[in-house]
């Protein structure tokens, strides 16, 4: 990845919605070339996908946690049983005192409750550690 790899992929996350030529201009090519780079960029797996960015409260998701999973065995083949929870957005297996690192969006503390609930039924699964956030300050991409 060269400077202007790193500046298309910088221009795709502020607005991945521009036109070729548009983007080509701002990092000093032409639309065909911008084109090319992109084209290439997916094709390496660095673009892993183009998606929206919508406001979790905006769509009833206003209560963020972050879930410390303990388990009684090793959870690094369990991520078919997180993934099938859906209002799991990241799963992470971790070193440390936990197993499994989880955020979760939810409608309401229930809901959480429920996850909660739905999380011991996984194989393996021995307790859980909630941390329910009370503000989000930011959350950004990695950048490139």
């Amino acid at each position: 990845m060269d400077d202007i790899d790193r500046a298309l992929i910088a221009e795709l996350q502020r607005d991945a919605t521009q036109a070729y030529a548009v983007l080509g201009k701002a990092v000093g090519l032409s639309a065909g070339a911008a084109h090319d780079r992109v084209r290439k960029l997916r094709e390496r797996g660095v673009i892993r996908r183009t998606t929206v960015e919508v406001d979790p409260a905006a769509l009833g998701r206003g209560v963020l946690a972050f879930v410390m999973v303990d388990s009684s065995a090793w959870m690094g083949d369990a991520s078919e049983s997180f993934a099938a929870i859906p209002e799991i957005q990241e799963a992470h297996v971790i070193a440390g005192t936990a197993s499994v690192l989880v955020k979760v969006r939810t409608t309401t503390t229930e809901q959480l409750q429920d996850v909660l609930r739905r999380l011991y039924a996984i194989e393996g699964v021995s307790g859980t550690r909630a941390t329910v956030a009370l503000e989000t300050f930011f959350e950004r991409p990695v950048r490139a």
